[in-house]
């Protein structure tokens, strides 16, 4: 087992990858992108915990669990919670870990009300528009830090 963890938390809907919206997201599921984390992890000496939730909650929870548990980073995809979660960014400022916002699309040339990012205001560095590629990346700065 490698010394640092990461967390990659992703928010609501991306349950629903491979078929939710492909034209915009892609046809990777969160499984597959989970798979190529997980073997990219191991290649660069880290361990990847992957999780999902629908709930704004349980996102702000391992958030903090993050901090308690001293894990080396995390990389957070809030999905949908981007643009309406004071709490997420609160809680990404109530911590010491360095967040890394990621986005399957880029937010930024999609419609207007996701312009906006609460958990960008708070990240250390954002990873968006390379499709499932967004991870792979945002894994690559993570191991850098």
């Amino acid at each position: 087992m490698a010394d640092k963890i990461i967390y990659v938390l992703n928010g609501p809907n991306l349950n629903m990858l491979g078929t939710r919206q492909p034209e915009i997201y892609g046809r990777d599921t969160l499984d597959d992108i989970a798979a190529r984390l997980v073997a990219q992890g191991e290649a660069l000496g880290l361990t990847i915990d992957m999780r999902q939730s629908n709930h704004e909650g349980h996102l702000v929870d391992w958030l903090h669990e993050a901090h308690f548990e001293k894990v080396h980073a995390v990389l957070l995809n809030a999905g949908a919670y981007t643009h309406t979660s004071i709490a997420l960014h609160d809680a990404i400022k109530s911590i010491t870990v360095p967040v890394i916002e990621v986005h399957l699309s880029d937010p930024e040339t999609r419609e207007p009300f996701r312009h906006i990012s609460y958990v960008g205001m708070a990240a250390i560095d954002c990873v968006k528009g390379l499709g499932a590629d967004s991870y792979r990346v945002a894994l690559e700065k993570a191991a850098a830090l």
